[in-house]
């Protein structure tokens, strides 16, 4: 070895063996996934909002200061104070206790309708993305039929035929909206279902039902549960939507939906019984949106790197 290499080699610094074992170390699937979710602009805060309304719907016996259904003729429409923070309404309820159990309300149809139509949308969507023929052919062109059709209306016109309350409501939103969960897990067992590993699963003797829910499901699971997200933040715009027009949940029951409506045609002289629950149905909705970009992040590995 001649001279200038002893000299070179000499003066390069050794490699710390701590930071040869920290680079070598492996970094968990959750940890790289929560690092992206929470690195992603906006989404802890989405959190917030969730887990706030969440809490809203579960502490509001504990938490709220008067039954939401009595009515104090002596205070009808007053204004925010500290016996009513957020007002009364034209019947004298006080509106922060409506807004709490509305709350439960609102959450109960998101979160019920959002799980019946991901139930069908899956099962549907991975029956007709793996088996494909007619059947596939049918079912695709009755959601492409669905999606064509406005939302809403539909939803108001199924939840017509029911007496109002949450059930009508739920198989209305479920009814609307299973078409775009549908169409999501079949292109994704599309997907799947030509992947190296499904054929050796095959090969190796596996039945459909086997194939199915242990191979192709897990694997359609990532956009399902960030459509799931998008869809419940759905749920709770489609409930405040029918309630509104009159065939949601009946009255007196508190939903917010059914606030805005009572509080629309007082809004010159009392504004904030639109202006309440307006603002927090707005921000329930964003903070589920927020939660699905984040979630979104989470589960693409291209944004779970870049993040």
């Amino acid at each position: 070895m001649s001279a200038p290499e002893l000299t070179l080699l000499e003066a390069a610094p050794p490699r710390n063996p701590g930071l040869m074992n920290a680079e070598r170390k492996p970094v968990s699937l959750w940890r790289m996934s929560s690092r992206a979710f929470f690195q992603t602009r906006l989404a802890p805060f989405g959190l917030v909002l969730v887990v706030t309304a969440v809490l809203m719907a579960v502490l509001a016996p504990l938490i709220s200061p008067y039954d939401p259904n009595f009515g104090d003729f002596s205070t009808v429409l007053a204004s925010p104070s500290w016996d009513h923070p957020l007002g009364t309404d034209e019947l004298g309820r006080d509106i922060l206790s409506r807004l709490l159990y509305g709350s439960t309300v609102s959450l109960q149809v998101g979160f019920g309708a959002t799980l019946l139509t991901t139930f069908i949308g899956v099962v549907v969507g991975i029956s007709t993305g793996y088996f494909g023929g007619w059947v596939d052919e049918v079912v695709m062109r009755f959601t492409d039929g669905m999606l064509a059709f406005p939302s809403l209306i539909l939803a108001l016109a199924i939840a017509a035929v029911f007496e109002p309350s949450i059930t009508s409501i739920l198989l209305a939103i479920a009814i609307v909206s299973f078409s775009t969960m549908a169409r999501l897990a079949r292109a994704s067992t599309l997907m799947v279902r030509e992947q190296e590993y499904i054929e050796a699963a095959r090969a190796s003797g596996a039945s459909t039902l086997r194939l199915i829910v242990f191979h192709i499901l897990p694997n359609c699971l990532s956009p399902v549960i960030v459509q799931f997200a998008l869809l419940a933040s759905y749920g709770i715009l489609a409930e405040a939507s029918l309630s509104f027009l009159g065939v949601g949940v009946r009255p007196p029951q508190a939903s917010w939906g059914g606030m805005l409506q009572s509080g629309y045609q007082y809004l010159e002289i009392a504004p904030w019984l639109s202006i309440v629950p307006g603002l927090t149905i707005f921000l329930t909705v964003l903070g589920f949106n927020l939660v699905g970009d984040g979630l979104r992040a989470a589960f693409n590995p291209k944004l779970r790197g870049g993040a």
